[in-house]
């Protein structure tokens, strides 16, 4: 059960900071070299949305597999960082998946 918990974090997890990643480094720079400020509207809006629904998912996660507050608290963190969420999913599976077998 918990393992099915943790791979839907991760998704979300991944889509958020793919989401970022696009935000910081195409659409900025179409906004500000390009002069193309749409960009910015659509992927930032976009990127807000999964945002929201990353913070939603720390949170159900957090309550079903009864995370530590460590692990809630550096979920949301790395959210802020370019290819955090990458760093952190590396963490995931060896931390609570392979508790589990």
């Amino acid at each position: 059960m918990n393992e099915k918990v943790i791979e839907r974090f991760r998704m979300m997890g991944l889509i958020e900071g793919g989401s970022l990643l696009v935000l910081v480094f195409i659409a900025m720079p179409l906004k500000y070299w390009a002069g193309i400020p749409e960009a910015v509207r659509l992927v930032g809006s976009l990127h807000g949305f999964f945002f929201i629904l990353y913070v939603l998912m720390i949170v159900y996660t957090t309550f079903k597999i009864r995370w530590s507050l460590f692990w809630a608290v550096s979920a949301f963190v790395v959210a802020f960082i370019p290819f955090g969420n990458m760093i952190l999913d590396r963490f995931l599976p060896r931390t609570f998946i392979a508790k589990e077998v």
